[in-house]
């Protein structure tokens, strides 16, 4: 029995695929390995990964059924992680059909490939974008959030109710996770850590918005991908409700301000952030902040990593990634 991992080449993907390898799981990664940030980075995971045991990559989109319907035909894969999405809040301003196609018609096949193939479990990413203009914190998974800020987010919270639906019409079992700024190693190039080291090291100036009046609830990879395999662990179908369909909010529950945000990197690597503040963008909210009790009352997740520790880890990683 395997495991499909959509999204494998992507952050949180390559790091998940890595942590099931370690345990011993067969997995089958698929990715379309898109242009959204540099393809270079998507491939050196993808080379760490072909290196163990267990793991087989297909180059596949989402968006086309027959591709993704074909990783499962005869492969003896029993659940799925959905990872696959087009990312980024300000660039489906932009470009929101990229979104339309990758995140709404990419997940409805996903959730037939469960459907038709008697997929046994299916976890898929959700975002925090999901709480949009939501002013009320933390935020739980029983505010409701029906006024998202950005199209991002709109396709995030219609994946959330496109899930429910197929849980109550056919059984399929379910479960979203709803990310938190999610940084380490290995990390995203359009994530504002990236961004800030990436100009620090190159003296450049560096644009921070709302003039540093954000605050984030900044997430270690390390313990979202320890949430997700516990999601993985313990599916939907197993906590006795009617409709097979769970929700969870995966962050740090610690709020932090973007300029201890810059702090740590500043610290990190030893060297002053040259700063140019900005209005608010379009499409952003000012504060986040995962009310994470139902996780941890219910898969046990315990996020134990501060910003200052993670931002050291990926910094480490970061001087060694630029000179590769």
């Amino acid at each position: 029995m395997s495991i499909l991992v959509t999204g494998a080449a992507g952050f949180i993907g390559f790091h998940t695929c890595k942590a099931l390898l370690e345990r011993g799981e067969t997995v089958v990664g698929v990715d379309n390995l898109n242009d959204y940030y540099d393809r270079y980075l998507k491939k050196a995971r993808i080379e760490q990964l072909t290196n163990v045991s267990g793991f087989a990559f297909k180059n596949v989109d989402v968006s086309n059924y027959a591709d993704i319907e074909s990783t499962v035909v005869g492969g003896g894969v029993h659940a799925i992680l959905h990872l696959a999405a087009q990312a980024g809040v300000r660039y489906s301003i932009d470009n929101p059909k990229v979104y339309a196609d990758s995140n709404l018609s990419g997940f409805f096949n996903i959730l037939e490939l469960a459907r038709h193939h008697d997929i046994e479990n299916v976890v898929y990413a959700s975002s925090s974008s999901v709480y949009g203009g939501n002013t009320k914190l933390p935020f739980s998974e029983t505010d409701v959030t029906d006024t998202p800020v950005s199209f991002y987010g709109a396709t995030k919270k219609s994946n959330e109710l496109m899930a429910h639906s197929y849980a109550h019409l056919y059984g399929v079992s379910l479960t979203g996770l709803r990310f938190f700024t999610v940084y380490g190693e290995w990390g995203r190039p359009d994530m504002a850590y990236w961004i800030f080291s990436e100009k620090l090291l190159q003296n450049q100036t560096v644009q921070i918005f709302n003039n540093g009046e954000m605050s984030r609830d900044f997430t270690y990879i390390g313990d979202i991908v320890d949430g997700i395999i516990a999601a993985i662990d313990k599916p939907a179908r197993q906590l006795g409700f009617k409709v097979p369909h769970r929700i969870y909010n995966l962050g740090n529950d610690q709020p932090e301000k973007l300029m201890d945000l810059v702090i740590s990197i500043e610290k990190a690597f030893g060297k002053k952030l040259l700063k140019d503040f900005q209005p608010m963008q379009l499409g952003d909210v000012e504060r986040t902040w995962a009310d994470i009790s139902r996780a941890k009352s219910e898969l046990g997740y315990n996020p134990k990593t501060s910003l200052e520790e993670g931002i050291v880890n990926f910094a480490t990683w970061f001087k060694d990634w630029k000179k590769s």
